[in-house]
């Protein structure tokens, strides 16, 4: 059954939120595609929306009681900007907030943590998001799937550890549920695909789809931080600097049940949506 307002889709045209916009338009809600270019997306209202300008919040949440968060892309601190948005979001009628964090970021934790701490207290109505990587970082223009492409590697400082890499399509199937759903989770989800890989494994799989041949390349924790530093800014490239020392020390290496349980069906694993991916797109993406 449709909600009755309208759900807000922060970051609309991203990995998850295309996702998310497309699947609440196909159950016939009423979404705002929500962006600093305001795109329409799969037919959803353009609504302009900057975290860095808030003279843009008040028109974005015009009509909206529910809102999909994606934190500013890079930040260090979102909670400084998202704080004042979701307390103006409340006063303007919003009463269901579904978060996007990280399975490698706990309630209180650096970055988006402070946001998935204060949500409880700011909604009646709230769900934090906690996916595992995404199997979508080894394709397109992210920095593993540029490493393949120009090197023939995979470049991190994870060691043998090993993670649940998680589908974008199962994130947004959840995220779905937890907005919509008559009752709110209250919760926060972790979001797992179903089996844990290493890096290692992760380059044999995509070298047998493919047939080129791609490796892991283990850097330090120190080396990993300056690449990230050419890319992003130093205290991002810090943090997820050190998101990868505590794969190599186990912190992913765990599978959920949260697909599952949330969309009936179970979620999508790395070879299946790698095999997929390569078909699709090899010309552009992957070769």
């Amino acid at each position: 059954m449709a909600t009755s307002g309208t759900t807000l889709v922060i970051g609309a045209t991203g990995t998850t939120g295309s996702r998310v916009t497309a699947r609440l338009m196909a159950g016939g809600h009423r979404v705002g595609a929500a962006g600093r270019r305001a795109t329409p997306v799969d037919g959803a209202e353009a609504v302009r929306f900057d975290w860095d300008s808030p003279a843009t919040f008040g028109a974005a949440l015009t009509g909206a009681d529910r809102v999909y968060l994606v934190p500013p892309p890079g930040s260090p601190d979102p909670a400084a900007v998202m704080l004042p948005f979701l307390r103006q979001a409340r006063t303007a009628g919003v009463r269901r907030a579904v978060l996007l964090s990280s399975s490698a970021i706990p309630a209180g934790g650096p970055a988006v943590g402070q946001v998935h701490q204060a949500l409880p207290e700011l909604f009646g109505e709230w769900a934090v998001l906690r996916p595992s990587w995404f199997m979508q970082n080894f394709t397109g223009d992210h920095l593993h799937a540029q490493s393949i492409r120009d090197r023939g590697t995979i470049e991190t400082a994870t060691g043998d550890g090993r993670v649940a890499f998680v589908d974008a399509d199962d994130i947004a199937a959840v995220a779905v549920h937890a907005l919509t759903d008559a009752q709110a989770p209250n919760t926060d989800l972790v979001i797992t695909g179903p089996e844990t890989l290493s890096h290692r494994e992760i380059a044999d799989l995509i070298t047998e789809i493919t047939g080129r041949s791609v490796t892991h390349r283990q850097l330090s924790h120190e080396q990993l931080r300056e690449r990230l530093t050419g890319v992003v800014p130093a205290g991002f490239a810090e943090l997820l600097a050190g998101l990868d020392r505590a794969i190599a020390e186990g912190a992913e290496d765990r599978t959920t049940e949260t697909v599952q349980r949330l969309t009936g069906r179970p979620p999508r694993d790395f070879r299946t949506f790698f095999r997929t991916a390569f078909r699709t797109c090899a010309e552009h993406e992957l070769a």
